[in-house]
């Protein structure tokens, strides 16, 4: 199995920048597709970017376009989300998750997903 941990979660102004990481054990990260999720209070947990095993294509949630990368390094076993821009509406915690078989077609869907991290607060300051 792999283990999951996330950090870099705070708080920020409007208009600031946080990295994320999901360091990953256990397992080789780049053998997993690895999304990252959020959920606001009272809000259900949204997709908001996916990074492919292995060749590492990327994908993103519409609003986050732009603003957000999702990276990884093999040499760390961890994947990154950049998040640049940062809005009011971006307040969540914020999980990675991993699954070694899920399709392109699943990679949105949070309950595909095998494994979890415990999460992390972003809070942006309006």
């Amino acid at each position: 199995q792999v283990q999951l941990v996330e950090s870099g979660g705070g708080l920020v102004q409007a208009g600031g920048s946080l990295r994320l990481s999901c360091a990953a054990s256990g397992r080789t990260i780049s053998n997993y597709v690895v999304g990252w999720f959020r959920q606001a209070p009272g809000k259900e947990r949204e997709f908001v970017a996916a990074i492919f095993r292995r060749g590492g294509h990327t994908y993103y949630e519409d609003s986050v376009k732009g603003r957000f990368t999702i990276s990884r390094d093999n040499a760390k076993n961890t994947v990154y989300l950049q998040m640049n821009s940062l809005n009011s509406e971006d307040t969540a915690i914020y999980y990675c998750a991993a699954d070694l078989s899920l399709i392109l077609s699943s990679i949105r869907v949070a309950v595909e997903y095998d494994y979890w991290g415990q999460g992390t607060q972003v809070t942006v300051s309006s």
